[in-house]
């Protein structure tokens, strides 16, 4: 639970001061935070070179893939921590705990992936790769529906890969991406109404819920990142 604090006692003051209209400027400076650091948590790719190391490191056969593994499965309970404790309370503490969920979620979920990313030897400081990174948070059915739409130009493989950076595309993801955290975090609110009376129940509601949109998320990029040589 000291990470899950960690990152409201971060973050959170800031979302809370840009809610209930969070800009794309919000999710922008989450993601840097993943990729450089924040507080007790490391920079993204030092947390995910030491996984790599654990199993072997470069060139041991599976070790990428085991240090993915266990990338995921420390920042699902990341997010259950911090989805149990800004679920706690009951309506009289939405203000608060609402924007820090989303700020706790946005950092997890973007360091989550950034880990990845740099395991399968993308560049962290490259544009292309953040806006990838911003495109797995979405999840493969929004990114399939915006790429339908003409919103994406292609899922986040091929932007990581492309030619060139569009500019203009780092604020049509961050605007994407921002719209759906609050609309997650808002659906689950709604759903656990009842739940946050007792106070314990809407905790575990809300670390399972952030646990498994974690979880998926992380198995998509996992599935979607496809390796290239590591410099």
């Amino acid at each position: 639970m000291g990470i899950g604090r960690e990152i409201a006692g971060r973050l959170g003051p800031q979302a809370h001061k840009l809610a209930p209209e969070l800009t794309t400027g919000f999710i922008q400076e989450a993601l840097h935070r993943a990729i450089a650091g924040v507080g007790k948590l490391p920079a993204a790719a030092v947390t995910a070179e030491r996984r790599l190391a654990e199993h072997g490191g470069p060139g041991t056969a599976g070790a990428v893939d085991e240090a993915i593994k266990d990338i995921i499965e420390q920042h699902v309970r990341y997010a259950g921590a911090q989805g149990f404790a800004t679920n706690l309370g009951g309506l009289v503490t939405a203000a608060v705990a609402v924007p820090a969920n989303i700020a706790g979620l946005a950092l997890i979920q973007c360091r989550m992936v950034a880990g990845i990313a740099h395991l399968r030897g993308y560049d962290l400081d490259d544009p292309r790769v953040r806006n990838a990174i911003l495109g797995c948070i979405l999840g493969d059915d929004d990114v399939q529906r915006l790429v339908k739409k003409g919103l994406l130009p292609a899922p986040p493989m091929a932007i990581a890969t492309a030619p060139a950076h569009d500019p203009h595309l780092d604020r049509v993801m961050a605007a994407e991406v921002t719209s759906e955290l609050l609309t997650r975090v808002a659906g689950k609110r709604a759903a656990t109404l009842v739940g946050r009376r007792i106070p314990v129940v809407g905790g575990l509601i809300g670390a399972g819920t952030d646990g498994f949109a974690t979880w998926a998320i992380g198995r998509y990029a996992d599935r979607e990142l496809l390796p290239r040589t590591r410099r």
